[in-house]
C-alpha cells in the first residue's frame, strides 16, 4: 500500500494506493459524508477490485485529511476529486481505463463527476437516494445523470431509499442497512464479477 498527497484548490487530499497485479483499470473510490476511508464497505469493494486485477486508490477528501466531520459543499468536493483523478491518471494510472465509485456521498461525487473525468463505469456502494424520512428530497438525477455502465449496491433496509431501475444501471440488494457491512465477502464477489465483466471489452 502506498500513500500519496495530493494538493487541491480546497486543501491536501489523500490516495490510498492498492495495487493490482495485471492493473487493468484504475478504481477511485470515494468516503462518505462522515465516514472514512477504512468503511467496511469499501475495504470489501477493494479486496473484490484487486481480485479482478484493477488497481484502487481510496480517496479521502480535504476537509476529513485536516481533520473535519461537517462535508465541503458539493463543488469543492467534486473540484478535489477531480484534481485526485488528474494527479493519478498521470502518475498511476496512465493510459488506464478509469472506474470512478465511492460509498453515500462519494458515490454522488462519482456521478457527478463521471463524465467529466471520462470514467468508464461508475460503482456506487450505498447510494444515498433521499435523506432519512424525506423521500421528497431525491438526489437521483445524480443518478439518472450517469451515462457509462453502473453498479448499484444497496442494503435492502437503508433509510436513504432503493434507486429504481434505469438505462445502463444495475442494482444489486444485499442484507443489511447503509452500512453495508452485514455481507462483506458478497460485496467483494459482486463487485469483482462486474468489474470483470464490464472491462473485458476493454482488455
Amino acid at each position: 500500500m502506498t500513500t500519496l498527497t495530493v494538493d487541491t484548490p480546497h486543501g491536501p487530499a489523500r490516495a490510498e494506493l492498492h495495487c493490482a497485479p495485471e492493473g487493468r483499470a484504475g478504481l477511485l473510490l470515494g468516503h462518505g459524508a462522515g465516514g472514512g476511508v477504512g468503511a467496511p464497505d469499501l475495504v470489501a469493494a477493494t479486496r473484490g477490485a484487486t481480485a479482478a486485477g484493477v488497481h484502487v486508490a481510496l480517496v479521502e477528501q480535504p476537509y476529513r485529511v485536516a481533520g473535519r466531520r461537517a462535508p465541503a459543499p458539493a463543488a469543492q468536493l467534486d473540484t478535489a476529486w477531480l484534481t485526485v483523478v488528474e494527479r493519478l491518471s498521470h502518475e498511476w494510472f496512465h493510459e488506464l481505463p478509469l472506474v470512478f465509485g465511492g460509498r453515500s456521498s462519494g458515490a454522488r461525487v462519482a456521478c457527478r463527476t463521471s463524465e467529466e473525468g471520462l470514467a468508464v463505469a461508475v460503482l456506487c456502494l450505498a447510494f444515498p437516494v433521499h435523506p432519512p424520512g424525506r423521500p421528497e428530497k431525491s438526489r437521483m438525477a445524480e443518478l439518472d445523470g450517469v451515462t457509462v455502465p453502473t453498479l448499484v449496491v444497496q442494503g435492502e433496509s437503508d433509510p436513504f431509499g432503493m434507486p429504481g431501475p434505469g438505462s445502463h444501471r444495475e442494482i444489486v440488494v444485499m442484507p443489511g442497512d447503509h452500512s453495508l457491512k452485514r455481507d462483506a465477502k458478497g460485496l467483494s464477489r459482486t463487485v469483482e464479477e462486474w468489474l470483470g465483466r464490464i472491462l473485458r471489452p476493454l482488455d
